[in-house]
């Protein structure tokens, strides 16, 4: 006969494998709490967007497509590609020159990036379209000498010029800061390393210093793309045709304020939803060395090494 008190008691759960990993966490009260908060306000907004006449739905859809909205839209977006690019490349120039060892041309670019960051983008839009109250004629030739070359300002500054000179300085001042901020932190051992194994200063530049400042610099950049498309809107005021001048033409005619609005505003959306998918795109694309998994892979290559 067997004599169970002198046979430890096994505990069922002790034989069990607890995997920390597959812990689910509590759920807290006050998360359900803020969550069916959340989900009554956004049916309240729905319901608010849906019974309200005065949106007036089927103009919004009669006016949604009109060609002469597409058109407004292309020009937003031609100025938002025209001011990013001369933007960008004005930008690099002069964080490159902020950078520089070169004391006045580093003045300079100082002083342009904070003159232009600081004045607002809307009155640089109108001070650059009444520029021929200044100077009635552009000219070019040798400073406190002859002239070679003249034009009258009124045939040069047009609202299409204005909008792409104002726009475009406005972003370079921005840019430089962010590409002189994206250039700082990679640490500098890193160019001492490239130069140690022969790298030319170009290719340290390109193999080793960009790629790690493009993860610092694409999502500001990737912000900028996108207030900048908003901020096109601006050039309403120089009598510019982009999106919100074409609904402004429509609605000063049928007086149907709201709904042209709710136009303008949903092709806003659509644009820089799009804008912020391919910003996500590229920035996976710049990190895709920096993620947790290629982290995990990493070291768990290293410890299969050295093991």
């Amino acid at each position: 006969m067997t004599d169970l008190t002198t046979q430890p008691v096994r505990n069922p759960r002790a034989d069990r494998t607890v995997d920390v990993a597959a812990a689910k966490r509590r759920i807290h009260p006050w998360r359900v709490v803020v969550g069916i908060l959340l989900l009554l306000v956004t049916a309240q907004i729905l319901v608010f967007l849906v019974t309200n006449e005065r949106f007036d739905w089927p103009v919004v859809a009669e006016y949604l497509f009109n060609p002469s909205v597409l058109v407004g839209l292309s020009v937003s977006i031609m100025l938002t590609i025209v001011g990013m690019v001369l933007g960008s490349i004005l930008g690099t120039a002069l964080a490159a020159g902020q950078l520089s060892d070169f004391a006045p041309l580093r003045w300079a670019c100082i002083a342009f990036v904070g003159v232009f960051r600081g004045v607002p983008p809307l009155v640089q839009l109108i001070f650059w379209y009444n520029l021929a109250y200044l100077l009635p004629r552009l000219a070019v030739g040798v400073p406190f000498g002859p002239e070679l070359f003249s034009w009258p300002t009124n045939d040069l500054i047009t609202p299409l010029t204005a909008a792409i000179i104002g726009l475009s300085l406005h972003e370079a001042a921005y840019m430089a800061e962010i590409v002189r901020a994206g250039i700082s932190s990679v640490d500098s051992g890193q160019r001492d390393a490239a130069k140690a194994m022969g790298f030319s200063r170009w290719h340290s530049f390109s193999r080793v210093v960009l790629p790690q400042a493009m993860r610092v610099i694409i999502p500001p950049t990737g912000s900028q793309v996108i207030a900048l498309m908003k901020g096109t809107s601006l050039v309403s005021v120089i009598a510019m045709g982009d999106l919100l001048h074409s609904v402004q033409v429509i609605y000063n005619r049928t007086y149907e304020v709201v709904p042209m609005l709710i136009v303008a505003v949903i092709w806003y959306l659509v644009v820089v939803t799009g804008l912020t998918i391919l910003q996500r795109r590229v920035e996976r694309h710049f990190n895709r060395g920096m993620s947790r998994a290629a982290i995990t892979r990493r070291v768990v290559a290293r410890t299969e090494v050295t093991a």
